[in-house]
Order: C-alpha cells, then structure tokens, then sequence
C-alpha cells in the first residue's frame, strides 16, 4: 500500500504533554508496543476500551499506508497483587484458588481474551509475546543494567536503584512525579530490609520454597517483575529505540515510568518517541468494582444478561459506543447511552443501503472533496473518532438528501463518498455490517418478537406448558429471552 503523503498525523505525547507531528524512525515504517493483560481473570470492559482504542490506532496507520509492527504482549508471570514487590503473583494466586496449574489459567483466560477481542472485530497483533517465553531475554537485561551500576542483587533478588539512576536521569518523567517526595511518602512493607531505598522496584524476585513459577538465574532460582517484562519483549522486537508505546492511564505510573528507567540505565537513551495512554471507562458514573458490584463484562453485553442491561446489544454496537470518545477522555458506560448508540449505529449501516440507490447526475452539488478531507482532519488530529463518527454522519443526511432529489452527485463523487465512507467506517473504525444489507436482521427480530407476543398470551391464559415450550425452543436455536419489569427481550448467542 502506497504511503499517503498528504495527511500530517498529530498524535498526543503523554512524555511531552502536547501533540506532536508523528514523525517515524524509519519512513514508512512504525514499531508500535501495547501493554497487552494480565491473564488471571476474564477480560474486563474497560481493558476491551485500551485494546479497542490501540486497534484504531493500528488500523487508521495502515490505512495510510504505513507498515506497522505491532507487539502486544501476554503477561502470564510476576504480575503481583497490587503492582507490588511483595505478595502472591495473581496468575498464581488464582491457580490456587482453583486448584489448577498456573498455565491452565493462564491458557483458559488468554482464550477468553482472543475470543473476545475477536468479537470486538480487533485485528491480532504482529507479535504477542507472552513473559515466561522471554525468561532469557529478561535475566540479559538484568545483567546489562547491574554492569551499567544501577541495580543491585540482595538476598537473592535484584532491585533497581532508582535513586542512583536520578541522579543523571529524570525518574518520573513521564508522570510528572518528585522522587524526594515518592521517597517521603512511601510506606514501609514486608521485604523492604531489601532494599536499599524505599522507591527502588524488582527486576529479579527470589522465589520462596511454595512458589510454582520459576526460574534458574545467577541470583538463584525467581520470576522476572513485571516492569522488566514489558522492556524485555518490546527492545526484542521494536529495538532499542521505536515510534510509539501505548497502554492504559493507570499504567503510567510505576509501570511506565519504571519502563523508561529500565531502559536508560540499560542502552542509554530513552526508550520511545511518543508514549499514549487510553483513558478508563465508568459504569453509571462509577468506576467498575467486582466488590461493589458496579460492574459488567463483554459478554454480558453481548447476552444482556446483566441487571445495569434492558437488552442485548451486538459486538459492534458496543465497540461503535467506545469509539464516539476521545481515547483520551474518561467514557461513562449505562444501558442509556449504548442505546443511543445502537440507533445512531443502525443509521450509519442504512446509508450504504441507501446509497446504492442513488442515480449518478450530470453534476456534483455537494464538496464531496472537501468532506472526505474533514474525515482525515479528524484522524490527522491524535485519532479524533467522535470527531470522525460526526463527519460520517454527515454523509449519512447527503446519502437522505440524494434518495429525496434534493442534492445531486456525479458518478465519480458518488463513488468517492461510497469509498469514504466504506473505508472509514470498516477500516479505519474497524465495525461490522451486524444488521446485513439483505434485512435478515430485521425479519429474524419480527419473528422473534411475534413467538415473544405469542408467549405472553400463553402466560396471560395460563397456558404455561406453550408458554415453556416457545421459550424452550427458542433457547436450543440459540434465542436467549430475557424477561423484565418492562417486557421481554432477546438476545442471540
């Protein structure tokens, strides 16, 4: 694909905190890191918001016509509780719990999380490497950053000096913070007679007797920390100097920050030219808590089968609803606002219909030119999507327009609207057609909602052997009902 020289991307610097002109390293060429998850649980919607967010990215650079690498990784080692030093590792806390071996979870959620990625329409990585496949990677790193004096093995683990390291470099850089101050602030906990300073984090843990995942090193037997893993696999595959690194906002800081640390003291240099940070998604104006109960999972979207849910709401609908925000502002998700998004998704799916019925005319009353440019303004301006979602439904009231006689297209801006608005929508947005241009949708959902009414009158004459038997069939064709206070829904599997 031929690179698209006429489109000046601008793309936000977490490091810089302001929008820069994307400048690659190598023309034409983009190495590109996203922190991938942790996989000791099923994935949680706000992790699909980052990994949705990174997927934009991902697809508008090849749309330009960049060749991208992208590596996202699979953490399935020394993640700790509370992105601590100290504690249980979460993948094995979990294999605990459920009697399993760790890399039975570890493959069990790493399923769920493709599966339902995949759902989301997420184009797969170049690379995703996993921790406990770069173990090697990760010890010669170690070595590197002890020979360069800023590390130091105690006890049989190997921590990094951050004070030592601040003393030429800037630690907390990226999120703006003081050591002196993290340094004043910090707690005293288990395991901290280890080190020599309170900020300084693992690169090598020792590993206790009971401790399933583990490694030889020339520490003795441990598990890398959870900072190194992430230096380790992105300089294995991007190099010691690539273009973008991207991840959640909660990861700005230790596990960025310590990142950036990690390289310098091992090559030098600072790591990354532009560091982007997805912002985090609320439910009912909350943030997401399994303890409190304010939360939901993909799935339960997908199903409806959620108490925040009145129905089932498709894939793409869901993602349609994450991309009419700015990656880079807090999303607020409810029942109200992903219905909104829904109409205003089936609306943008009825203009493709709606434009093939257009009779070409002699001229063009519409700038198709200059909306098409407003489409890539939008994207050039640090991937833009509401802004983007917005000129896309500009096209939506032209295609109305055209139908009613009221505006005319030449045969050649007819087909470059059809094209934008293809490209943009499929490509760059990365939705799918879920609704079909043949209405099959729509007639299966008439017949759906008929067996529905035909129930209720079952149940109303206490007929409920029928009123079984439709709610029966329905569930072996893979037709969930779902009955509330304010009627019944469905939602197909």
């Amino acid at each position: 694909m031929q690179l698209n020289l006429n489109q000046q991307l601008k793309i936000y610097n977490s490091l810089s905190g302001d929008k820069e002109v994307f400048t690659p390293i190598l023309d034409g060429n983009v190495g590109m890191y996203v922190c991938g998850p942790t996989v000791y649980s099923n994935v949680h919607l706000g992790n699909c918001r980052t990994f949705i967010s990174f997927d934009l990215v991902y697809r508008y650079l090849k749309h330009l016509g960049y060749k991208v690498r992208y590596v996202r990784n699979i953490t399935d080692v020394g993640h700790i509780e509370d992105d601590a030093d100290e504690g249980e590792d979460k993948i094995a806390k979990k294999a605990r719990l459920e009697k399993l071996e760790p890399m039975e979870i570890v493959q069990q959620y790493s399923v769920d999380f493709h599966q339902i990625l995949e759902l989301f329409n997420n184009m797969p990585p170049s690379i995703e490497p996993t921790a406990t496949g770069h173990i090697i990677e990760q010890i010669e790193t170690i070595k590197e950053i002890i020979a360069n004096g800023f590390a130091y093995e105690s006890n049989g683990s190997v921590y990094f000096d951050v004070v030592k390291f601040n003393e030429n470099h800037n630690y907390g850089q990226l999120s703006g913070r003081n050591l002196d101050d993290m340094l004043a602030n910090s707690r005293e906990l288990a395991g901290q007679d280890e080190k020599r300073n309170s900020a300084d984090f693992a690169l090598w843990k020792r590993a206790e007797p009971e401790h399933i995942m583990r490694w030889p090193s020339p520490w003795g037997d441990g598990f890398p920390g959870w900072h190194l893993e992430c230096t380790a696999m992105s300089t294995k595959y991007l190099g010691n100097h690539f273009d973008i690194h991207g991840g959640g906002m909660d990861l700005k800081f230790p596990h960025h920050e310590c990142e950036i640390a990690q390289n310098e003291a091992a090559t030098g240099h600072s790591p990354v030219n532009y560091w982007m940070h997805a912002n985090m998604l609320t439910l009912n104006g909350k943030k997401m808590s399994k303890s409190t109960g304010n939360n939901i999972l993909p799935r339960e979207i997908f199903t409806g089968n959620n108490p925040f849910l009145s129905k089932a709401f498709s894939p793409s609908v869901a993602r349609f609803f994450m991309l009419q925000a700015h990656y880079r502002s807090v999303l607020d998700f409810s029942d109200e606002a992903i219905t909104a998004s829904e109409k205003g998704y089936n609306k943008l799916m009825e203009a493709f219909a709606t434009l093939e019925e257009i009779t070409p005319a002699a001229t063009s009353t519409l700038d198709i030119a200059a909306w098409k440019q407003l489409c890539y303004d939008a994207m050039n301006d640090d991937f833009n999507s509401p802004i983007l979602i917005a000129h896309l439904f500009e096209a939506v009231k032209f295609a109305n327009l055209l139908k009613e006689n009221k505006e005319t297209l030449t045969q050649a801006d007819l087909d470059c609207m059809k094209k934008t608005l293809y490209s943009f929508t499929f490509d760059v947005l990365g939705l799918k057609d879920e609704k079909g241009q043949d209405g099959s949708n729509d007639k299966l959902e008439g017949v759906v909602n008929m067996l529905i009414e035909m129930r209720r009158e079952a149940r109303a004459n206490k007929n409920f052997a029928l009123s079984d038997e439709i709610r029966n069939r329905l569930t072996e064709l893979g037709i969930e009902l779902k009955d509330t206070k304010e009627g019944t829904t469905f939602s197909v599997k």
